[in-house]
């Protein structure tokens, strides 16, 4: 179906086809987007997809991620246990919504590829090569190799995740497996030295940056001389094990830090994590694919709540529920889900999915329930 939208500004966008037609092309729909604003889908750079049914576990702070997966296993085996009897499809699933609720049409999921993301999957999967960690990727050399047709694609590596200089050392050795260098989306980072921050910076990495998440488990994040002003910054919102919630949240989270001007920021979830992932540059251009999410609030103040509508290949994927004609419209089956003080409509089984999650583990509700407006 071809529809019109537009938003508050008198922004026009028509969707044929999964792509952004001419504005002025004939259209069946037209649906008018009170009170909210219309802009690219944003780019999460770092999630666990699988892994956001699990509650904040840990008694942090650690001295690294390998001390904190250790104790988990030890501590909180049961919990894990119990967490693991949702199925891996309803897990994915469940971080698919996640990833809409945070205004994101696009992720890079930090694990194995799934045959689901090659199928109808709410949210579209940025491919890479995928390794773990210097320590606990079995065969680093070939998970570093990729598949043939990786071969190209950037390298997602979680990298100094500690505060300790054995993390800082990770840096170096990474340097020596020949693996540092601009192809690389070095994930936290948060023990690099002096000398790592040079190494990195002059190799052209990304960092991608969680805060969240290194808030959590190690009471700091990055240090500022790795995330000033030339260097690209991407911006993950890590699996809810650790991260606070959605990439809405990251983004409020990583401007109160003040470490990463609001250009940088907005540029971290848009158009530098699209060049440096190989995708397209964001756009709402005739021709763009049709990728979009309307907020009624401005980028980085904005929350679940404030997502209005979240389009994925021009179908409607998470709308508000006064959009209920546009989602019947396009043929994509919804149910409701309650978010802070709003009702939105989620494509089936979105919804049901996230009633199981929370009531196998309340505190993953934290995604969806009211969040005090930024300041």
């Amino acid at each position: 179906m071809r529809y019109r939208l537009v938003d508050e500004e008198g922004t026009a966008c028509v969707i044929a086809d999964g792509r952004i037609a001419a504005a002025e092309a004939p259209c069946a729909f037209t649906l008018e987007l009170a009170g909210a604003r219309l802009r690219p889908g944003l780019i999460n750079a770092h999630e666990h997809l699988h892994r956001n049914h699990y509650p904040r576990l840990g008694a942090p702070p650690y001295p690294d991620a390998y001390a904190w997966g250790h104790d988990l296993h030890e501590r909180w085996a049961r919990d894990i246990a119990r967490c693991r009897a949702l199925d891996r499809s309803s897990a994915l699933l469940f971080g698919a919504l996640k990833t809409l609720l945070g205004g994101a049409t696009a992720v890079v999921h930090h694990d194995r590829w799934e045959p689901a993301f090659d199928g109808a999957f709410p949210v579209r999967v940025v491919r890479t090569r995928v390794a773990h960690s210097l320590r606990s990727e079995p065969d680093l050399a070939r998970a570093a190799s990729g598949e043939p047709e990786l071969r190209d694609r950037p390298l997602c590596i979680h990298l100094a995740e500690g505060t300790h200089a054995a993390a800082a050392d990770e840096v170096r050795e990474l340097a020596e497996r020949g693996l540092l260098n601009e192809r690389l989306l070095a994930v936290h980072v948060v023990g690099a030295d002096d000398d790592g921050v040079r190494r990195l910076r002059a190799a052209r990495a990304v960092v991608v940056w969680c805060p969240t998440s290194n808030a959590f488990l190690f009471g700091r994040t990055a240090p500022p001389a790795l995330l000033a002003e030339g260097m690209d910054v991407l911006l993950g919102s890590d699996s809810l094990l650790t991260g606070e919630g959605t990439l809405l949240d990251e983004l409020r989270a990583a401007r109160a830090l003040g470490l990463v001007d609001d250009a940088r920021l907005a540029a971290a979830v848009g158009e530098t994590a699209a060049r440096r992932l190989g995708l397209a540059p964001p756009s709402l251009a005739p021709g763009a694919a049709a990728d979009l999410v309307a907020l009624r609030r401005p980028l980085l103040e904005a929350s679940a709540a404030d997502v209005d509508l979240v389009v994925v290949g021009g179908v409607p994927r998470l709308a508000d529920e006064r959009y209920a004609e546009l989602c019947e419209r396009c043929g994509v089956a919804t149910e409701p889900l309650r978010v802070g003080h709003t009702t939105k409509l989620v494509a089936a089984p979105l919804a049901s999915i996230a009633r199981r999650v929370f009531e196998l583990t309340p505190e993953c509700a934290r995604i969806v329930e009211p969040r005090a407006p930024a300041t």
